[in-house]
């Protein structure tokens, strides 16, 4: 049996509704949530209670443009700046949200980058 994009976009959405369920981002620890795409990977620090985004930081910014966007270099690289502008932020600890993907390869380049420049999690 193959498994069409579709298929794996509706199973990776299940996935992530499952996560969901649990992890919630509080003003004192916020929620990491990482997209990651075919081209690029995006992260965002979510205080779930008011629905406000307090950092982010993407490959499509023109800060990291220059790399191409979707190899693990590029993931640390943005995992090292949404940790950077969610300290400027205020915020020292997240909780993970891996948005329904493997936590393996540009994931977990990104969180492993983040947790080296000082967020906790």
């Amino acid at each position: 049996m193959t498994i069409t994009s579709a298929k794996k976009r509706n199973l990776r959405i299940r996935r992530h509704a499952r996560v969901r369920k649990h992890i919630v981002g509080t003003p004192e620890r916020p929620r990491l949530a990482v997209f990651r795409s075919a081209r690029h990977i995006s992260a965002q620090v979510i205080d779930d209670t008011t629905g406000r985004t307090l950092a982010q930081a993407t490959t499509v910014e023109a800060d990291l443009r220059a790399a191409p966007g979707g190899n693990v270099s590029a993931a640390e690289s943005v995992g090292r700046l949404v940790a950077e502008r969610a300290k400027a932020a205020g915020v020292s600890a997240v909780v993970f949200d891996r948005g329904g993907n493997r936590y393996h390869g540009r994931v977990a380049a990104l969180a492993d980058a983040a947790r080296q420049a000082g967020l906790e999690f």
